[in-house]
């Protein structure tokens, strides 16, 4: 038997049967060297970057030191961000499915807290939560962790980058003191050696390199004369390349929006995606982009932070980031599983120290690369091939993506091949489809009952 085979590990029958139904086979690496460590009950510090399969360490270590006759929380998943959070709530869920009955809540800001407190009062076997809103419930006491057998800390480092060490000190202190604590993290600072010190007993380390083969990724340098030139490179870049989903990273929330404004006032289909964002909005932009039906979002660091999207055509750094490992971290989003990606970088005089920092990271001297002509500025932005709807309801409302497939392609309705990704929330479900059948998706939407009634929808 392989030792890189998920059958290798002692787990219940139930969790290696839905392995095997999810075509779970082989370990990447970090499954592989975390997995026997956690399993045995040890704490483990594991250092592997986004991608890299990290997300079902943790969850089937977890539930396999789940007892789920006991209704209680005793699990605990941090996460820096809503997205990662959500994300990493899906997995285990996912994961768990060949186990009855066990219940993942996410908690995180952005939303009301009576529905959190609500689902909290009908219990939980696991929580996955920001830290700010994990510790707004515990101030209130509508969170009981003193059961808590497993404790992780998912990308540990953009946590305490982002200012949670007190809350999660705050945090940890409400757990039992006999508890595994896991911690996941891309980078391994002074800050993570600190708070494993006071908090880790005898933990193991594990490290694994990037999944990101960046050999896949060719990266390009562009000089720009003035700050202000940067929006014009930007366009040009995109006019020439006609990207179906690109990422624009940014350095600040007020540059992202900025940006993103820009790019929509010459036509390009962008959305921006930053902490400012309502949560609605937040679940809006992921939706479009990654369904394919807005090409490009600019983002910051933060706000993209456990996104999900396999397949990214390019990536394009408006300012190069003074940290190489963020460089890293950003470039990886393109050029996965073994697909080739691009990366393109702008920069002034003024930052190429940061060019110099990058190329020492990766231990090559990059050239600089001619920008597009400028007589591609007249070109109008390709429009992308598909549009999203929204339907007002969604697994509250018991609907799935099966019900909304057949009220679409059932009679006089649309082809089947003209329905994309179909994303269903709490109380809203998104579809994607084909730009020229919009209309008549609609059209089947007002008609057709979905669940024995109508919902409304409309193209957002």
């Amino acid at each position: 038997m392989s030792q890189s085979a998920f059958s290798s590990l002692k787990l219940q029958p139930a969790l290696l049967e839905n392995l095997t139904s999810l075509e779970y086979t082989s370990m990447t690496p970090i499954q592989a060297q975390s997995l026997p460590h956690i399993l045995s009950g040890k704490d483990v510090i594991a250092q592997a970057k986004t991608g890299s399969g990290k997300t079902a360490a943790f969850a089937l270590g977890l539930l396999e030191n789940l007892d789920v006759r006991k209704y209680r929380v005793q699990a605990l998943v941090l996460c820096p961000t809503r997205e990662l959070a959500d994300q990493v709530a899906q997995e285990i869920r996912k994961l768990a499915r060949g186990i009855p009955n066990v219940k993942v809540l996410a908690l995180c800001g952005g939303v009301p807290m009576g529905p959190q407190i609500g689902s909290l009062e009908h219990g939980a076997h696991i929580i996955v939560g920001t830290p700010g809103r994990i510790e707004d419930h515990l101030s209130r006491r509508t969170l009981d962790l003193s059961h808590v057998n497993t404790l992780v800390l998912d990308e540990a480092d953009r946590m305490l980058d982002m200012g949670f060490s007190a809350a999660l000190d705050a945090i940890i202190d409400q757990t039992p003191r006999d508890r595994q604590t896991l911690f996941f993290s891309a980078t391994f600072p002074e800050k993570i050696q600190q708070i494993a010190s006071r908090t880790m007993r005898d933990p193991v380390k594990v490290e694994v390199e990037s999944s990101h083969n960046n050999v896949n990724i060719r990266q390009y340098f562009y000089k720009v004369e003035q700050n202000k030139q940067r929006t014009t490179a930007l366009r040009l870049l995109l006019l020439k390349h006609e990207p179906n989903s690109c990422v624009v990273f940014c350095n600040t929330r007020v540059e992202t929006q900025a940006v993103a404004d820009e790019l929509a006032v010459s036509g390009f289909s962008v959305l921006a995606l930053h902490g400012e964002l309502e949560q609605r909005e937040r679940d809006q932009t992921l939706v479009r982009f990654a369904n394919k039906s807005i090409s490009i979002l600019v983002a910051t660091d933060v706000a993209a932070r456990g996104l999900d999207i396999n397949e990214l055509d390019m990536v394009i750094n408006y300012h190069i980031t003074q940290d190489p490992e963020v460089h890293v971290h950003r470039i990886g989003r393109t050029g996965r599983a073994g697909s080739k990606g691009t990366a393109h970088s702008l920069f002034t005089d003024n930052e190429s120290y940061r060019v110099a920092a990058v190329s020492e990271y990766f231990d090559k001297q990059f050239e600089l690369s001619a920008l597009p002509p400028f007589t591609l500025l007249d070109k109008v932005p390709e429009k992308p091939l598909m549009v999203t709807l929204q339907i007002d309801g969604g697994k509250k409302q018991k609907v799935r993506p099966g019900d909304i497939l057949g009220a679409l392609t059932s009679k006089d309705g649309i082809a089947g091949k003209q329905v994309g990704k179909i994303t269903v929330l709490e109380n809203f479900a998104y579809v994607a489809v084909a730009r020229d059948a919009a209309k008549p998706a609609l059209r089947k939407l007002g008609e057709d009952k979905i669940k024995g009634r109508l919902f409304r929808a409309r193209r957002i």
